[in-house]
């Protein structure tokens, strides 16, 4: 067997059948001759009692002294204990993203996904989820493997959402006509936020070992920090106003004055049912919040606006649809066409909800109370234990109810700051100690208590 030398592999002539001339100097070092003429490079050894072969690459790619040298590097290898040919058959195997997402997705649906409170994800955001994979992670990483994912490899997907690089319009089946995925830094950092979470559900499967997502830097979303000022808060007073002269608008604009007055998320105030409305106890007990089950304290404007409203409702939902007792279903169109030319353009639902906790921390509440009144997930150990809501709580649901819906029918207030004085604290204690009593009336110590 002669020395592979670049003479010898060009003068090789393609036979009936495959061969190959092995190397006299290099065992294991050869060179396969295909019946297409094609030639390439390979070693042969054994691992486990068993004969393998190793295709190193075909010669015009590599030379006979580079495969050589690639041939030295993994015999020794083999030598060491791996398996070169195993190795390649299992990276050729390797999952894509595309592959991932999709086992991702199986699960999704089929509840195993947890989310919040270690809950399986609700339908809404599956469907968001879903989408997120199909419009921007497979387009942008779908035939990359999931082994080879490097951080500088995801922190390219999100500069090139920020960048509105996916950015397409689609047909959807909620929407009639077509929809557009916009890119944008809170789209950006939702979805990598979703690919970490896809990536950790690989490390838990031992796809791979270390998420590449984690500690990457995101964007800030300016959605999150946006709240209305004062002035804002007058300019959608009256942008409501004109719109219930409206008949269509009418519904809308009950939604988007409950959003302002409670902070509720929209989901929750569109499909808010009379069974969670507890007028009586001044608050919502919504049974499936993005928190699952949540007591929400609501002040006195709303509770009179619920009232009033009982007395005509008819069906399960306090703003019904127009089928079959379902929920309003016209607010996402009513929005935008309210708000796309409005001074109020960038304003969204969660806006209200952010400017809502806002109000309450200018008016000097706690963080804590301020986390119960809108449900966050901090505030969730205090609601699991609310049965007949705190005079506290109520009281700053009113507080905060009051001034944001003077706000909204244009009153001027001297001061932003909340301080309730010394006297109405302690009359208010005074009517609380009053009613657990069953009293009618202040009694003498009440009253000394008061005074």
């Amino acid at each position: 067997m002669p020395k592979l030398t670049k003479r010898i592999v060009d003068a090789a002539e393609p036979r009936e059948k495959d061969y190959v001339i092995w190397d006299d100097d290099l065992p294991g070092f050869g060179l396969r001759v295909f019946v297409s003429g094609k030639r390439s490079y390979l070693i042969q050894y054994r691992s486990a009692g068993r004969s393998r072969r190793y295709t190193i690459g075909l010669h015009g790619v590599w030379t006979p002294e580079s495969a050589r040298q690639e041939a030295k590097v993994q015999l020794g290898r083999v030598a060491a204990g791996d398996n070169p040919a195993e190795e390649r058959q299992l990276d050729h195997k390797a999952l894509t993203i595309k592959e991932l997402c999709a086992l991702y997705v199986k699960d999704l649906n089929a509840g195993l996904i947890l989310g919040k409170g270690g809950r399986p994800k609700k339908p809404t955001t599956v469907g968001t989820d879903i989408g997120r994979i199909d419009r921007h992670i497979v387009p942008l990483l779908g035939t990359r493997r999931v082994k080879d994912l490097t951080k500088a490899d995801i922190n390219k997907v999100l500069k090139d959402v920020m960048a509105g690089k996916t950015r397409v319009s689609v047909k959807t089946k909620k929407l009639r006509g077509r929809a557009i995925v916009r890119g944008g830094a809170g789209t950006a950092t939702r979805t990598i936020g979703l690919l970490g979470g896809i990536l950790t559900y690989a490390v838990e499967h031992g796809i791979i070992a270390v998420n590449p997502a984690h500690g990457l830097r995101k964007p800030k979303d300016n959605v999150r920090t946006r709240r209305l000022t004062e002035a804002e808060y007058r300019t959608l007073g009256g942008m409501l106003r004109e719109a219930e002269n409206e008949e269509k608008y009418a519904t809308t604009v009950q939604i988007i004055r409950q959003i302002a007055l409670t902070g509720c998320r929209r989901s929750e105030m569109i499909g808010l049912m009379w069974a969670e409305a507890d007028t009586d106890g001044s608050c919502l007990r919504l049974i499936d919040s993005k928190e699952g089950r949540s007591i929400r304290p609501v002040g006195l404007p709303v509770v009179e606006f619920l009232e009033e409203r009982r007395k005509t409702a008819i069906g399960t939902y306090v703003f019904p649809g127009y089928g079959d007792d379902n929920a309003f279903g016209s607010f996402p169109n009513h929005w935008e066409q309210l708000f796309k030319k409005s001074p109020l353009s960038d304003v969204t639902p969660h806006v209200l909800r952010h400017s809502f906790a806002s109000i309450g921390n200018d008016l000097g509440f706690t963080e804590v109370t301020i986390a119960a009144l809108v449900g966050h997930a901090k505030g969730s150990v205090t609601s699991k234990y609310i049965h007949t809501l705190d005079t506290a709580l109520i009281m700053a649901a009113d507080t905060i109810a009051g001034y944001i819906q003077g706000l909204l029918d244009g009153k001027e207030f001297k001061q932003t700051a909340y301080a309730l004085d010394r006297d109405s604290r302690k009359a208010a204690l005074a009517r609380f100690l009053c009613k657990a009593e069953g009293k009618e009336r202040l009694g003498a110590d009440d009253k000394r208590l008061a005074a």
